[in-house]
């Protein structure tokens, strides 16, 4: 052959695969769009609505008109009752104004030891008391300690005046925290948790609240495992008695009216584990604790919680396409937790579902699919799919060798 003839050759050979790269990249446009179609499958796994149904050992008997009993490492329900039923929370409101307050000293709008003047509303507020005098000067740190351990009524509203210069402005803030927290069934009236017929929640709202309190503000936890506090010569106990019951028990509020009955949201910490419960509706102070403790039994004794995946554990590793490696993770920049029945944590199944193909450049924390859960036939959980590492576009050559690939895939 030809110097000639095999110019013309190689001429023909790349204009082939000029075209063929081109007409890879525009089924390419349509492809990368589609997310992965799932596997067919016999039967359509339904998902759990707690992880308690999945178990051997049924929840405890339980004397209150609604509870719930929520993991905090892995966001999952366990069990409940009246989940969603609306229920007056008393004074189970002042775990949102210690959140609106706490938020306020984290963004230098209030300080722990700022002084604060108490106004006469504030001083008139019936219920539980502090027992603050009208124009007195109180700090921040005296007013959280009469608000989380002696439920004050009158220290609440003395600290919604200080952030807000109003209790009704202040009150607004906790509305419109609830929103942002996705509380959709809860709607605050006033700060401290007394009766009003708009004044409502739900039990699930209040795990999801109590979560993120403890989760946001750990720095502030100790006010609530605090057993007493002595303001104006007046001691007077927390009323959550776990505190003495159960030393793995660091808070948080209880609460209590003539139409709510007795209510209590508690929080344990047991070898790194974190579970919330809440009870509304009980028929006394006894009834709660009592209540309360079997709850955190039962959940910590009965499931695990465990960590599947993280930001050095991907949930699966993907072929990339065009770039600069072959394989990026996917999963989550933060933990992935799961809680299961005791024992069951290796019967966990994932099913990864993302966009394929993934082609470069991808930058770190995109979205591009889910990762399914499930145990027994049951969907536990479903958690989005981010890209964890930046995979840069490749070059030219390496390009275009990727488009001729993967016509062959």
């Amino acid at each position: 052959m030809t110097f000639q003839q095999d110019s013309r050759s190689l001429c023909a050979a790349l204009a082939a695969g000029f075209t063929l790269a081109l007409a890879c990249t525009f089924s390419f446009a349509q492809d990368a769009a589609t997310p992965a179609a799932a596997p067919a499958t016999a039967a359509v796994a339904t998902a759990v609505n707690t992880v308690g149904e999945l178990a051997t050992v049924p929840a405890p008997a339980l004397t209150a008109r609604a509870w719930m009993t929520l993991d905090v490492n892995s966001g999952q329900v366990i069990a409940a009752q009246n989940l969603d039923e609306s229920v007056e929370p008393a004074s189970l409101t002042k775990l949102m104004a210690a959140y609106v307050v706490f938020d306020a000293i984290e963004n230098n709008r209030l300080a722990l030891d700022q002084k604060v003047p108490v106004s006469e509303k504030a001083w008139k507020t019936e219920g539980s008391r502090m027992f603050i005098k009208v124009n007195s000067q109180v700090s921040v740190d005296e007013l959280l300690q009469g608000v989380i351990v002696q439920s004050g009524n009158d220290a609440t509203v003395a600290l919604a005046e200080a952030v807000a210069g109003s209790e009704d402005a202040f009150v607004t803030l906790m509305n419109e925290e609830a929103a942002r927290q996705g509380l959709h069934d809860t709607h605050f009236e006033n700060s401290s948790g007394l009766p009003g017929p708009t004044h409502l929640t739900t039990v699930r709202d209040l795990g999801t609240l109590a979560q993120n309190l403890v989760t946001r503000f750990p720095q502030y936890l100790h006010y609530y495992s605090q057993k007493e506090f002595t303001y104006n010569k007046i001691k007077q106990n927390n009323r959550n008695r776990l505190l003495w019951a159960d030393p793995t028990v660091d808070g948080l509020k209880t609460g209590h009216t003539q139409s709510a009955g007795y209510c209590l949201v508690t929080t344990a910490l047991r070898d790194g584990r974190r579970v919330v419960s809440v009870i509304v509706g009980a028929a006394s102070d006894a009834a709660r604790t009592e209540n309360s403790l079997k709850l955190l039994n039962w959940s910590f004794q009965n499931f695990d919680t465990i960590k599947l995946y993280d930001n050095e554990k991907p949930a699966v590793t993907a072929r990339v396409w065009e770039g600069e490696v072959e394989n990026v993770g996917l999963g989550s920049s933060t933990p992935t937790w799961v809680t299961v029945p005791r024992d069951k944590g290796d019967q966990i199944k994932p099913v990864a579902q993302y966009t394929q193909p993934l082609i470069a450049p991808l930058k770190a924390g995109t979205k591009v699919g889910k990762v399914t859960l499930s145990l027994d036939g049951r969907v536990l959980r479903e958690d989005p799919l981010y890209v964890l590492a930046d995979v840069p576009e490749a070059g030219f050559f390496s390009r275009i060798y990727d488009k001729v690939l993967l016509l062959f895939q």
